[in-house]
């Protein structure tokens, strides 16, 4: 097997809370020969890994650097607030910020929201990890703010979590390396999570032909001729035949004669 025979391969970064399922599995059907390898990353790294050519693509946290990376945006996450299940705030269908004024809010290190002034009361010291803070939530110390996934993702059986509106939210976009125009395999991926058919033309819309003058010449002879009566051109009798009103054509095709004297 030569080396242009080898099947290239797809790396696709990933960040934690992001579940890329089901675009693999629409990878793995329409693209069987070229292998689709997983890249976890952190959402701090991810951009980095990106853009030194670690991953061919990676499903990132926005913002990213616009000058170095090209993305995406796919959708955007609810926030949640992960509390105890035996929390007074379980009664309500979600919670308010001012309702949190007075809980003790965790910080990780590796939060992903993107906070002006961070609600509640800070912990006397930020976690480093979600993980971490998802333990100190279950240990009763505070409560923690994150994107809906990564409440799923550490999800606890002595925990549960509540929407937060007018929150900072998260969004996840498709990304990769600035370029010109976006390689191929990483087009084929555009495609798979923009829902894109085998046979579409990437987005890539071929505009419809125009009929040429001598194509609107011909129609326009063919309705003509098909007109009659109807204001079509009207062919003349052969000669020495019945026109149409009982006479013959060959009268009516020449001068007339002067009328006969009484």
């Amino acid at each position: 097997m030569t080396g242009s025979d080898i099947p290239s391969s797809f790396r696709l970064a990933y960040v934690p809370g992001v579940t890329p399922t089901k675009w693999v599995r629409v990878w793995h059907e329409r693209l069987p020969d070229t292998p689709l390898e997983l890249v976890q990353a952190t959402a701090a790294d991810a951009p980095g890994l990106l853009a030194d050519g670690g991953a061919d693509a990676g499903l990132v946290r926005l913002p990213v650097d616009r000058d170095v990376l090209a993305a995406i945006p796919l959708y955007t996450e609810t926030t949640v607030v992960v509390i105890p299940k035996d929390h007074v705030a379980t009664a309500a269908e979600e919670v308010s910020l001012a309702e949190l004024a007075d809980e003790i809010v965790l910080h990780p290190l590796d939060d992903v929201l993107d906070w002006e002034t961070l609600p509640g009361r800070p912990a006397v010291e930020r976690p480093a990890t979600t993980a971490d803070a998802i333990e100190l939530v279950a240990a009763g110390v505070g409560v923690l703010l994150v994107p809906q996934s990564l409440a799923r993702l550490h999800h606890r059986k002595d925990l549960t979590y509540r929407p937060v509106p007018e929150t900072p939210e998260s969004r996840v976009a498709l990304s990769w390396p600035q370029a010109d125009e976006a390689p191929d395999l990483v087009e084929e991926f555009i495609g798979i999570v923009r829902g894109r058919t085998v046979n579409s033309t990437r987005g890539r819309a071929t505009a419809p032909q125009r009929p040429t003058a001598k194509a609107k010449e011909k129609a326009k002879g063919k309705r003509a001729g098909t007109g009659g009566g109807q204001g079509g051109a009207r062919h003349k009798p052969a000669a020495g035949r019945k026109s149409s009103s009982g006479g013959r054509a060959g009268g009516q095709s020449g001068k007339r004669g002067k009328p006969r004297g009484r």
